[in-house]
């Protein structure tokens, strides 16, 4: 094996970065999120892509707080930022991003990519 491609490179960096990000602790391993309007108030600043495969994480909308778990892709968003794992901030450019989602209408699809 010469070496991995570019996109195998990435994709083995985030996933030794989230495994490393579960053993870490809460800070790392969020689902419960609460969105700011403040870029310097964000713990994840996130773009929301159109095309699953360029997403880290899809991201699945839940009704139900008890179905968050650290790095599911389920989200339940709260209304107070003292509750959150993550507060989020969404920009409009891919460059600013510390994490790329898609939210997808499937719950059996979430989770990283």
């Amino acid at each position: 094996m010469d070496s991995l491609p570019l996109n195998g490179m990435k994709n083995l960096l985030f996933k030794a970065v989230l495994i490393f990000g579960l053993l870490a602790g809460k800070s790392s391993a969020a689902q419960i999120v609460y969105l700011t309007n403040y870029k310097s108030e964000a713990d994840k600043v996130v773009f929301v892509t159109q095309y699953k495969s360029e997403a880290d994480l899809i991201v699945f909308e839940t009704k139900y707080k008890s179905e968050a778990k650290p790095w599911s892709g389920l989200w339940y968003w709260t209304k107070y930022k003292s509750e959150a794992d993550w507060k989020i901030y969404f920009t409009k450019y891919k460059s600013e991003a510390d994490l790329k989602v898609y939210f997808t209408r499937y719950k059996s699809e979430a989770g990283p990519d």
